[in-house]
């Protein structure tokens, strides 16, 4: 009974067990040459719609309204393509579509970093992205022996669950958001560092930005990844405050 979204169907092995199971399937194909080919493939299946459109510049809610019927959830199920996947991911945190659930394959040090937590490693902008949105889990590993050619890394999915209320709600959101990536540009420099590439280093300025650390009780050494997102917030918070939005 669910209106599925798949990105990149290819010759439509996942399509034709999704239109299997699911009310409706809105495929998106990029490349022309498999139009065909999933035309073939797909015949028996009236309930497949194949897009021939990028999804990172397709009106995602333009095309639910014309292809779905409005009455059913709706599920995003892909395999995406490795190369693309994290600007894909935040393409569909900030469209205005309420998917109730995204499961993707990803390689598997992409789906690491979504589920990270603070002060590891992995952690960064798009585990922060993620978490504010969604509730991410890793579902299982596919390891590169189970693909022909084997590629040279396990890959992994990952399901995200969007939030039915948001832990945590920022003054800006938007604003929230850019900041979010702009503590993150240089890993390896301080959090302070990276506020002053992101908003300035004008005098007055870092004293605005001084006062925002300090309302929000974040020391300007440390490093964007041990912040949680509550922390986040909270900063983003303090600097608009300052008018630094």
């Amino acid at each position: 009974e669910d209106d599925v979204i798949e990105i990149g169907p290819g010759i439509g092995a996942l399509t034709e067990q999704l239109a299997k199971r699911a009310h409706h399937v809105m495929a998106l194909e990029i490349d022309s040459r498999l139009i065909p080919v999933l035309d073939e493939t797909l015949s028996p299946y009236e309930n497949v719609t194949i897009v021939e459109q990028d999804v990172l510049k397709a009106d995602l809610k333009a095309l639910i309204a014309e292809n779905f019927d409005g009455s059913h959830r709706i599920k995003l199920v892909a395999n995406l393509p490795y190369y693309i996947t994290t600007p894909i991911i935040m393409h569909l945190l900030d469209v205005d579509v309420d998917f109730e659930t995204i499961v993707v394959m990803m390689q598997k040090e992409v789906a690491d970093r979504l589920a990270a937590s603070p002060g590891t490693k992995d952690y960064g902008s798009l585990s922060v992205a993620v978490k504010y949105d969604m509730d991410a889990r890793v579902a299982f590993i596919v390891p590169k022996t189970v693909f022909i050619p084997q590629p040279k890394v396990d890959s992994a999915i990952i399901a995200l669950r969007r939030r039915e209320e948001k832990p945590f709600a920022p003054e800006d959101e938007q604003f929230f958001k850019k900041l979010v990536r702009g503590i993150f540009m240089h890993r390896r420099k301080s959090l302070w560092n990276n506020l002053q590439n992101f908003l300035g280093k004008e005098a007055e300025t870092k004293e605005k930005m001084e006062r925002a650390l300090e309302k929000a009780e974040i020391d300007k050494s440390v490093r964007a990844e041990r912040l949680t997102i509550e922390q986040m917030v909270c900063l983003a918070d303090a600097l608009t405050d300052e008018k630094l939005n």
